[in-house]
């Protein structure tokens, strides 16, 4: 008996000996135990609360780092500096001043206001209009809108204001000097004030109509010190203005619609 007993407990041994001999299986083993010797930590994982909580903080990790993707990428973050929005608004100035210029000689050229300055205004619009058309037909161009007939006969104020104000301003232009028509279609704010408070019925703040005497006296006083003035130049961009604020009304109207 005694002998069949220690052979029982010597197989018993060698088995166990036998079965605990790999590494991974006395590592896999101490982590099952680890895992069940601490219940408290696995059953806290599993509520419900403790799993709301994590996701709620695993997305405000990751909206946190989209954002600073996106600073990174539009050129923000510490700085507070967009970088590309600055550049865009350089290369908008730089180009307006060279188109001012090279608008001005090409009247000149054509015999300032007794030449052709419509038919100059009217092939600018006509290019920028096939130049549009043409992002629209491009491959790999932009998307091509879907317009009805009703959102073009909506849209046809504003297509005619803005053809009204850009020929008008190429008119001021070739009457008197570029400085001076720049000069009073400073003043467009001001048409677009009254139009939007009287004729459109859109209240404007108290700031905005203090902010209008202080452009409107800068106006006044440009104007009296220019040399090269011109009724003709003032009239026509004064006409400018008017279509302009009329376009811009019209545009927010437009885009308040459905």
């Amino acid at each position: 008996m005694k002998l069949s007993i220690t052979l029982s407990l010597a197989l018993a041994g060698a088995c166990s000996a036998f079965a605990l001999a790999p590494g991974t299986t006395v590592r896999n083993t101490a982590a099952v135990g680890t895992a069940f010797d601490k219940p408290s930590a696995f059953v806290q994982h599993n509520h419900p609360q403790h799993r709301s909580t994590a996701l709620s903080a695993a997305a405000t990790a990751s909206a946190s780092a989209s954002s600073d993707a996106i600073q990174t990428t539009r050129g923000g973050g510490a700085t507070g500096f967009d970088i590309p929005l600055l550049i865009y608004f350089t290369l908008w100035y730089v180009g307006n001043y060279y188109y001012n210029i090279s608008n001005k000689l090409a009247l000149k050229a054509t015999g300032g206001a007794a030449g052709f300055p419509m038919t100059i205004s009217a092939l600018q619009l006509g290019i920028g209009s096939l130049y549009g058309i043409f992002l629209w037909l491009a491959p790999d161009a932009r998307t091509k809108p879907k317009v009805t007939m009703d959102d073009l006969i909506k849209m046809l104020p504003v297509a005619f204001c803005y053809a009204g104000a850009h020929s008008a301003s190429v008119f001021s232009f070739s009457a008197g000097s570029v400085s001076f028509g720049q000069i009073v279609k400073a003043s467009e704010p001001a048409f677009a004030a009254v139009l939007s408070q009287f004729v459109y019925n859109k209240p404007v703040s108290k700031a905005k109509w203090l902010c209008l005497p202080i452009v409107i006296g800068g106006v006044i006083l440009a104007s009296v010190n220019e040399l090269d003035f011109a009724v003709s130049a003032l009239v026509s961009a004064c006409i400018a203005n008017m279509f302009a604020a009329v376009r811009g009304n019209e545009n927010k109207k437009l885009m308040e619609t459905e």
